[in-house]
């Protein structure tokens, strides 16, 4: 007969392996709802019966909108998490570091001197530019003589408004501000096949990413204890940065503005799964990829047969869940 001890350990065992495949299983649901929402109506009963311009719409938007929110949430959330170990700061991201903002610079830029340039030229002028703002705006930091969790994130924000003010006015005398917000607004509506691919370019990122999880998570302890250990803080640092600046260029060009993302889904991931990237990046990807369709999936169905711009939602959701953390943070080293 089996205890009531190994009962009880048993049910515990099966609770966990229960909360380890609920996450993964509510992803997959909000992707095949993200599939068979819009107003275009098809219904799952008749996936195998679709009409031509149901397959249309299937192949030719549907499926590239959803692929493009699982790699853009599963971008932003790892970016601001990087972000956040190589600034050992909990409210740091690229929305916040002033990466996003001198990224805009350089696509400014490349509107003006390369006017028919292609997605790709645009994404490499905004990374060079995204990784000279962000390499500044790490310098400032290092330049504090008190790094509280409040200031850190308040001059990133000052900062990224400062060169945000320079687009605006140059955008605005040159007459292409129009152009460039309905651009650069994050809004996945305009999403369709052969319009997308350069997004793909996040994904080896990720993976590179995730190879140097433990490098980042020592560099996330300080100069000192890295450099104690035999790592190279500044290049661990400089590669960090690297992939930070492509990544978010990459998703500025080709989906637009995530704001907030890349603070809230690294936050609430370590809040349960600790601080130790190695396991925490793949789930961090996962729940930014999952927040970013259920957001998508709102902005499609609260005003049908209208779109509300996703970055509207998010920036509602996220703004609420930045402010609550930035007040738990404060409380905690009170």
């Amino acid at each position: 007969m089996i205890s009531e001890s190994e009962n009880h350990s048993q049910l515990e065992i099966g609770g966990r392996s229960l909360k380890r495949y609920l996450l993964p299983l509510f992803f997959l649901l909000l992707v095949i709802t993200s599939l068979f929402i819009g107003v275009q109506s098809i219904p799952l009963t008749d996936i195998f019966n679709l009409s031509e311009t149901q397959k249309l719409v299937l192949w030719s938007t549907r499926i590239p909108r959803t692929v493009s929110l699982v790699i853009a949430g599963a971008t932003a959330s790892v970016c601001g998490l990087i972000m956040q170990h190589l600034t050992q700061n909990k409210f740091v991201s690229p929305t916040t570091a002033g990466t996003a903002d001198s990224a805009r610079l350089g696509i400014l830029i490349a509107m003006i001197f390369f006017p028919n340039s292609s997605s790709i030229m645009r994404s490499f002028v905004a990374f060079i530019f995204a990784f000279i703002g962000t390499m500044v705006f790490v310098q400032l930091i290092n330049r504090l003589p008190q790094k509280s969790n409040v200031m850190v994130p308040l001059i990133g924000m000052m900062f990224g408004n400062i060169i945000g003010s320079i687009v605006t006015f140059f955008a605005y005398q040159l007459e292409i501000i129009q152009n460039m917000s309905s651009w650069l607004q994050g809004n996945f509506s305009t999403i369709t096949r052969n319009g997308y691919e350069l997004i793909y370019l996040s994904v080896p990122l990720l993976i590179i990413a995730s190879l140097y999880a433990y490098q980042f998570t020592l560099a996330g302890m300080g100069k000192d204890i890295a450099t104690s250990v035999g790592m190279n803080y500044t290049m661990i640092q400089m590669g960090g940065l690297i992939i930070v600046s492509l990544a978010s260029s990459v998703l500025l060009v080709t989906v637009g503005n995530l704001p907030f993302l890349g603070i809230v889904i690294p936050n609430l991931v370590s809040l349960y799964a600790g601080d130790q990237m190695k396991k925490t990046l793949w789930p961090t990807a996962l729940c930014g990829s999952l927040f970013l369709i259920g957001c998508d999936i709102l902005s499609r169905t609260i005003i049908p047969p209208y779109e509300v711009p996703v970055s509207l939602i998010v920036g509602i959701i996220g703004s609420l869940a930045f402010i609550g953390l930035l007040v738990r943070g404060t409380k905690s080293h009170a």
